[in-house]
């Protein structure tokens, strides 16, 4: 609700530590302020989370670490059987006593403050925090959670007495954090020891656990900080006469108080003005607002380099400071900021910061309409800005001002850095030329910044002309506009005369690569599980060393087929010998990244170096890959034709089948709606209109096409043939027709699942093909070890080396 009224302003400095003084007589205070009575605070949920994530740690060394656990228990337990039975007793006594006369205290404490309202929420708090953690103690008792329970008690449903949780500990933690004893560390002390005193007393008398005593703590601490979270705390911000009050001490005498709608990062804005009828733009940063996107930040740093991440302070002390120490970095650069004119602590909960107020209007007021001298002097403050090693982190049409004399100013650099390096200072222009290209146009901005920096110095910069490095606002334009940085970088390195530049890893983390993580980790299980009985080392040595041997170098012609097949495709010719080098490269990036990724990434990269410009270079491997499946699939048909009435033994394993309809689910699904349909059509037809006329172009050139069939031929079929040489190292007898059908189709099934190399999902469809042969099991599963050695670990070491290798000669 919006007031307004005037109060009597004080003449003097205000003591806010000590008693008010008696207002004076003095000029009027205007207040315009809006006053909330409940507000959640960000740390609130932040506490939750740390919480919640604390019991699922406890429950997973509960789970997975039970010896350990287990040890520390009768450790802690025989420690208190010590104790006299005299001492037991009395503290027995004394925690029965001390959890009940504590909350009767703090109640009569709330009744005396007159904040009968928080007491009676912390009541129903406790209450219902009992009653849920009650109702989870009885769910962990039934035979569905008997593994929980063993974990948290240590000890089967039903075989002990001992509680896995809580209910009435688990109430009064709740009911504590809903009072809040913030700035009450008597009070704070005096709890902890009771909880201290009672669960000695529970050890010693086998009424709990280390672990269930901990989870119980932490889950009424985290439901107690929900319940503050979603119900709001009473606010404790100082009121506009309060900061009015701090400001006139600081010597900035303030008559009006104005607030501004909420915006950033601080909580409150103000506009104010002085006595002498000067303009101040005052920003409040509330103790109660500490942490606010801490979540979010603790998202990027976790999947962001460090010098990408804009990493800002949790308390508000150091967030003011933050802001004062970059108003001041600027203001020494000579860049046109609003002035630092106070920055003051309003009593114990709140610093505010005043700076003059500049009038003018922001790039974002005037849009397009912005004038190449209104730009180029933005480009002039924050070069000049950057000779003096200062970054702004936060380039956005509101954050560029044109002052009323014509000067354009930064404001809020409080995201900035100060000793920036160079890569700090490259994202600063990456931001800069994105939030112009969304006002102006891509080709404007260009222009200007090349007019600006140059060429030269521009090329750097490309690279770092990605979304996850800009700010939220821009990132949001940019999605609604998806053509600004595409021809933004094309622009740029056309105006550069090169073809390409020099990638920059900006992410810590991508989520494809989370994704082949998780997924490598289920592989390597499957694994596990199936080769857990096999010794490789006496498996190889009970194999014929002349197969063996064959399967070796048919493992190593595979490469030479990869080799001919690629350079088939592509309109140059390419060094035979280098390209397989390539292809072995392929093998030790295949280790890290999903069948067929990681390859045709590297083989795009290896032509680009060759001088092929990148669309041909993509077009050539997609063509290569395109040709690559069809010859697969048309294969598989005329092998499947020809093993003829052998073929319905030749099952896929069952789970193959559940993969192939996820599969189809989701290509219906994305199908079906219309927003999949688009990005479906967005991300093909970039792919087919490169694919199609490189292929149109190959098909005029029969030797070529030749080439690339060949080699595509001759690599499928040694892997064919490898695969037979291997199931006669053991003895086996197989048809190379049946040979055929067991790898064409594990090895389509292997490159449906995102893990190196198709690991886990190869084997598990050769082990259950070569069995469906008749083979024996042992016999199937030591040709699958025998095969997955010779062509997927043992090129590893050898890909690593020929990596190393073209990196150094920079084929790479």
């Amino acid at each position: 609700m919006r007031s307004l009224r005037r109060t009597p302003q004080p003449d003097g400095p205000l003591r806010v530590a000590g008693p008010p003084a008696a207002p004076r007589p003095g000029p009027e205070l205007l207040i315009e302020d809006q006053s909330a009575r409940r507000i959640r605070r960000p740390i609130d949920l932040l506490r939750c989370a740390a919480a919640c994530a604390g019991i699922v740690l406890l429950v997973g060394i509960g789970l997975l670490a039970r010896a350990t656990a287990t040890g520390v228990e009768t450790d802690v337990v025989g420690a208190s059987l010590r104790l006299p039975g005299s001492v037991l007793g009395l503290l027995g006594v004394a925690a029965a006593l001390a959890l009940l006369l504590l909350p009767v205290a703090l109640a009569i404490r709330q009744l005396i403050r007159r904040q009968a309202r928080r007491l009676a929420e912390a009541v129903l708090t406790g209450v219902l925090t009992a009653v849920v953690v009650l109702v989870a103690d009885v769910a962990l008792r039934t035979r569905a959670g008997a593994q929980l329970h063993y974990a948290v008690a240590m000890a089967g449903p039903g075989a002990s007495h001992v509680a896995s949780l809580d209910g009435g500990l688990a109430g009064l933690v709740a009911y504590v954090t809903i009072i809040d004893l913030r700035g009450r560390p008597r009070w704070r002390y005096a709890l902890w020891l009771a909880f201290g005193v009672y669960a000695i007393y529970s050890l010693a008398d086998l009424h709990a656990t280390v672990l269930s005593l901990l989870i119980t703590l932490l889950l009424g601490r985290a439901l107690g900080l929900g319940m503050r979270y979603a119900g709001g705390a009473i606010s404790q911000r100082p009121t506009a006469e309060a900061i009015a009050a701090a400001l006139s001490s600081a010597g900035q005498p303030v008559t009006e108080m104005r607030r501004l709608p909420e915006s950033g990062g601080e909580s409150r804005r103000y506009a104010a003005a002085t006595a002498t009828g000067s303009r101040l733009d005052v920003g409040v940063f509330d103790r109660d607002q500490q942490a606010a996107g801490a979540l979010y930040r603790l998202y990027r740093f976790l999947r962001l380099q460090d010098q990408v991440s804009r990493r800002m302070p949790l308390s508000t002390d150091r967030a003011a400071e933050r802001r004062a120490l970059m108003a001041y970095a600027v203001q020494g650069a000579g860049v046109p900021t609003p002035r630092l004119l106070a920055l003051v602590r309003v009593g114990p909960e709140a610093v505010a910061i005043a700076t003059e107020h500049d009038a003018g209007t922001t790039f974002a007021e005037v849009g397009d309409a912005l004038t190449d001298a209104e730009l180029g002097a933005a480009w002039d403050a924050v070069l000049r800005l950057h000779e003096h090693r200062v970054a702004h982190r936060a380039l956005t049409a509101d954050r560029i001002l044109i002052a009323a004399d014509g000067r354009v100013a930064l404001l809020d650099p409080s995201s900035g850095d100060v000793a920036a390096s160079d890569l700090q200072l490259r994202l600063d222009l990456s931001q800069l030329l994105a939030e112009l290209a969304t006002l102006v146009g891509p080709d404007r901005s260009a222009d200007l910044a090349l007019r600006k920096v140059g060429a030269s110095e521009l090329i750097a910069v490309v690279p770092l002309l990605q979304p996850v490095v800009l700010f939220a606002s821009t990132r949001a334009q940019l999605r609604r506009n998806k053509d600004v940085l595409p021809t933004l970088r094309t622009r740029l390195l056309a105006a550069a005369h090169q073809g390409e530049a020099a990638p920059v890893r900006l992410e810590r983390i991508r989520l494809r690569s989370l994704v082949t993580l998780v997924a490598t980790i289920v592989a390597a299980y499957i694994v596990i599980g199936q080769f857990a009985r096999v010794n490789l080392a006496k498996t190889l040595e009970s194999a014929d060393i002349r197969w063996m041997v064959a399967a070796l170098g048919l493992s190593v012609l595979t490469y030479a087929g990869a080799a001919w097949s690629l350079s088939g495709f592509v309109p140059v010719k390419l060094n035979f010998a280098r390209t397989v080098l390539v292809q072995l490269a392929g093998s030790f990036v295949t280790l890290v990244t999903p069948a067929a990724v990681g390859g045709a990434a590297l083989n795009i990269r290896y032509l680009q170096r060759r001088k092929v410009p990148p669309p041909v270079a993509a077009a050539s491997v997609g063509v290569s890959q395109v040709v690559a499946l069809v010859l697969h699939l048309m294969l598989l048909v005329v092998f499947v034709a020809i093993t003829g009435a052998r073929t319905h033994a030749l099952r896929p394993p069952t789970w193959a089948y559940f993969v192939l309809a996820g599969l189809v689910a989701v290509v219906l699904g994305v199908l079906a709606i219309p927003v999949g349909r688009r990005l479906l059509r967005a991300r093909l037809a970039p792919a087919l209109g490169q694919v199609l006329p490189r292929l149109l172009e190959v098909l005029q050139q029969p030797r070529k096409l030749a080439q690339g069939i060949g080699g595509a031929l001759l690599l499928t079929a040694c892997y064919i043939l490898c695969l037979t040489a291997s199931v006669l190292a053991f003895g086996g007898s197989i048809a190379v027709t049946s040979a055929a059908v067991v790898y064409l189709t594990g090895s389509a099934l292997g490159s449906a699942i995102p893990t190196p190399g198709g690991l886990g999902a190869v084997e598990a469809a050769l082990s259950a093909g070569l069995t469906a042969t008749g083979l024996p099991g042992a016999t199937a599963v030591s040709a699958v070890l025998l095969f997955r050695t010779v062509t997927f670990w043992l090129p590893v070491p050898v890909g690593w080396a020929a990596f190393s290798y073209l990196q150094r000669q920079q084929a790479l």
